[in-house]
């Protein structure tokens, strides 16, 4: 909240723990109680039961989901902020590159510089603002309603529909069906497919006419695969979750509440597994494992097409995830 200052004060000179609803959302920690706590790899409500705390309210997104069903508020949020800081003016739908542009509500539709918007393309700003930062290129006859943020160097393709409540990163491309949807940046989806209430990580690729469910058939709440427990998200949709690097072939289709893990190659037919653990390579028939080395060269190869340097950061990650996985992988006997 605009708050939170208030709430967490930055001035605090002795150790605190702050909570919501039990929930540790912030700590003022010094002395062995911070070598303690950086000593661990997984740090749970427990490692600050010595700490004094103190109540307060805040929305703490507990599971991936629910920053999925926050995002459309706090898109409202950051896009009157970015707007303000920037400077940003109101389009001017007037302006001769806007020809062929349909604008509703233009006065929540804030451009950034040198974005290029291809005619036959509508800008909704009925719901919520648009927000479309430096270099984003919107392809002819897409269809974008707000909120929605597309971020830095980004595409939209020809004929894409963006749905309400969809947060795009920095050098994407997307395309086809979205909505209610997060995708970090460097991530691909650009071709025909439906993707919903769903959460890509970084450097992912979704291939041509892959499809995700997000609503059951019988209406009921969804199940997610968690740490090896079905959680009930007590949400009539709730889509995919995919971890960084991780793709899928073309003409995939994802059940409802489906979870895949770090590079991840998913393929063949029928739907896959609901829970593909990382370093997963497979479909519906089988999943085996992939092998670390596979995995890194050919992340090298997508950082190669985008200009950017594979670090031994980079490697160092893939790694340990490789690694802190791998148990994972073994009980599923891949």
């Amino acid at each position: 909240p605009e708050n939170l200052s208030e709430i967490i004060p930055s001035t605090l000179t002795e150790d605190k723990v702050f909570k919501s609803n039990g929930t540790v959302a912030a700590a003022r920690v010094s002395g062995d109680r911070l070598k303690n706590i950086l000593d661990k790899d997984i740090l749970s409500s427990e490692d600050f039961d010595s700490i004094p705390s103190e109540e307060v309210e805040l929305t703490c997104a507990e599971y991936l989901w629910d920053l999925v069903y926050l995002n459309g508020d706090e898109l409202k949020k950051d896009i009157a902020f970015l707007s303000d800081k920037n400077n940003d003016e109101r389009t001017n739908t007037k302006d001769e590159k806007y020809i062929g542009v349909n604008f509703v509500n233009p006065e929540q539709v804030f451009i950034s510089e040198n974005v290029e918007i291809k005619p036959g393309v509508v800008l909704d700003a009925s719901k919520g603002p648009i927000y479309l930062d430096k270099d984003v290129v919107i392809f002819p006859n897409a269809v974008i309603e707000g909120p929605v943020y597309i971020g830095e160097s980004s595409k939209v393709k020809s004929c894409a529909t963006i749905y309400e409540n969809v947060s795009v990163g920095k050098l994407c491309k997307v395309g086809g069906e979205i909505e209610d949807s997060i995708i970090m940046s460097y991530s691909n989806k650009q071709h025909s497919g439906f993707l919903g209430h769903s959460y890509l990580g970084s450097w992912v690729n979704i291939g041509a006419d892959t499809n995700c469910s997000d609503l059951q058939n019988n209406y009921g709440t969804i199940k997610v695969q968690v740490n090896g427990r079905h959680i009930d998200t007590g949400r009539q949709f709730v889509g995919l979750i995919m971890g960084d690097h991780s793709k899928t072939a073309i003409n995939t289709m994802f059940n409802t509440g489906t979870v895949v893990g770090f590079s991840c190659n998913v393929y063949g037919e029928g739907f896959p597994p609901k829970y593909i653990s990382s370093f997963g390579w497979g479909g519906s028939s089988s999943v085996r494992e992939y092998k670390l080395a596979k995995a890194i060269e050919t992340a090298k190869a997508v950082f190669k097409r985008r200009d950017k340097v594979f670090s031994e950061e980079e490697e160092n990650i893939f790694n340990t995830i490789f690694n802190l996985t791998k148990a994972d992988r073994e009980r599923r006997g891949y």
